[in-house]
């Protein structure tokens, strides 16, 4: 078997390890070692790169802004900051039809912009909207439906790991990433309560309403989440106009959601000890996924598969467009059964170097950001795409007595906004683009 017949090989392998519920890192690890064995012919190189990897890569600076945002994100979920956000959010739109779910939908944004992960974004905010939306008449298709679509938006809304993880692999700037992250996710908010309002319109009988709230209430709302603004603004806006560093800003985020919970009187001496073993835990967790995906990877590298799928696309004078189709769509199929780090981790060393050589009429650093976007998106909508996605999972077992089914159908308007969007943003790079060119 040649060395191009064990790479093509490895991927159907490395699927039915990951059926058999081996997990991912391990998954790549396994196949990553038995690869660089079958092509090197030898143990003794992979020992030596095992021995030099697991230095070189865990030392990183650039990887400490991961257990920063993570453990940021903790210190939001015990601060109550996602009970505020709903509320805040339900007294400025709740009196509108649908106005409710568009409330889950923003509080979402405002979450994710401090938790900057999707399954703890839904998982919070389906636990605070849930009760509230069912208690004011929203079908439970609509309520699963909304929650599951706004959790995606932990991962695009910036602070986001999987873009700080995106922009280390590709080599792309960890700042400019967030930029380009703003417009297409603010897109997405405003898609999906527009998909809301469709919804609630055609029919009516889905949603309730509340009173509308006086101006007292509007300004008192405002107060409790000045809080939460002035953190995304501080952390954020820090970065793009370079009062400091990602890292940096990661560790001032840390710090001020650390004091907010503090001062809200949720955090107790076990609750902060259970902040830093969950953030350790799921340090380890993805950092054990990067390792395996930089073995699996290398092992790709010696069997030259990138290289030949290179050349195909080249001899076959495919469209950049074409090509740039085709990958979204196995991002979309297997985005619905792999988790997005690992996906990420898993495809962008194999085509990133082919988009990056492809002519789209942009400049080649701004195809990075642009393609990295484009990825998140494709992850996110397979994280809402029955019948696997992970976030239908996740809702569909904190709403009781709303079928599996229900959310299905509830989340398929969804799911059709988010399509949308990415066709949107792939005709149109400028709206990705624009603020990095204001900015930089």
């Amino acid at each position: 078997m040649s060395n191009l017949e064990i790479g093509i090989w490895s991927f159907p392998v490395l699927l039915i390890l990951i059926f058999l519920r081996i997990p991912i890192a391990l998954a790549m690890i396994i196949v990553g070692v038995i690869g660089n064995i079958l092509v090197r012919g030898s143990v003794s190189p992979i020992l030596f790169q095992l021995n030099d990897l697991t230095y070189s890569m865990f030392s990183s600076y650039s990887l400490s802004i991961i257990p920063l945002f993570l453990l940021m994100g903790q210190f939001a979920t015990i601060s109550g900051m996602s009970a505020s956000l709903f509320k805040s959010a339900q007294i400025f739109v709740g009196h509108k039809r649908g106005g409710m779910a568009m409330a889950a939908i923003g509080s979402c944004a405002g979450f994710g912009a401090i938790c900057g992960s999707s399954l703890a974004t839904a998982g919070t905010m389906g636990q605070v909207a849930l009760p509230e939306l069912k208690k004011h008449g929203y079908s439970g298709s609509l309520a699963t439906g909304a929650l599951a679509a706004g959790g995606t938006l932990g991962i695009l809304i910036p602070p986001s790991i999987i873009l700080v993880i995106y922009s280390i692999i590709a080599e792309q700037n960890i700042a400019k990433m967030f930029v380009a992250a703003i417009v297409p996710g603010l897109l997405a908010v405003f898609g999906y309560m527009l998909t809301i309002a469709i919804i609630v319109r055609l029919s009516p009988n889905s949603a309730g309403r509340l009173e509308r709230s006086s101006i007292k209430q509007r300004l008192d709302a405002l107060i409790s989440i000045f809080p939460v603004l002035g953190i995304f603004f501080v952390v954020v806006g820090g970065m793009y106009f370079g009062f400091f560093t990602p890292t940096e800003a990661a560790a001032i985020g840390a710090v001020a959601t650390g004091f907010m919970a503090l001062f809200s009187g949720n955090l107790s001496q076990q609750k902060f000890i259970t902040s830093l073993l969950e953030t350790a835990k799921i340090t380890a967790m993805i950092f054990l996924i990067i390792f395996g995906a930089s073995l699996f990877n290398s092992f790709l590298a010696l069997t030259q598969l990138p290289q030949e799928i290179a050349n195909l696309v080249v001899a076959n004078n495919l469209s950049p467009y074409l090509f740039l189709t085709l990958i979204l769509l196995i991002y979309l199929i297997f985005g619905m059964i792999m988790d997005s780090l690992s996906m990420i981790l898993l495809s962008v060393p194999i085509f990133f170097p082919i988009i990056i050589g492809m002519d789209f009429g942009i400049p080649a650093h701004e195809v990075g950001l642009w393609f990295g976007i484009l990825v998140l998106i494709a992850v996110e909508v397979g994280l809402i795409t029955p019948p696997v996605g992970l976030n239908l999972f996740i809702i569909n077992k904190m709403a009781k007595n709303v079928s599996m089914i229900e959310t299905y159908k509830g989340v398929l308007p969804f799911v059709l906004s988010d399509i949308i969007r990415v066709i949107i943003l792939v005709l149109f790079p400028i709206i990705t683009l624009f603020g990095v060119r204001l900015l930089y």
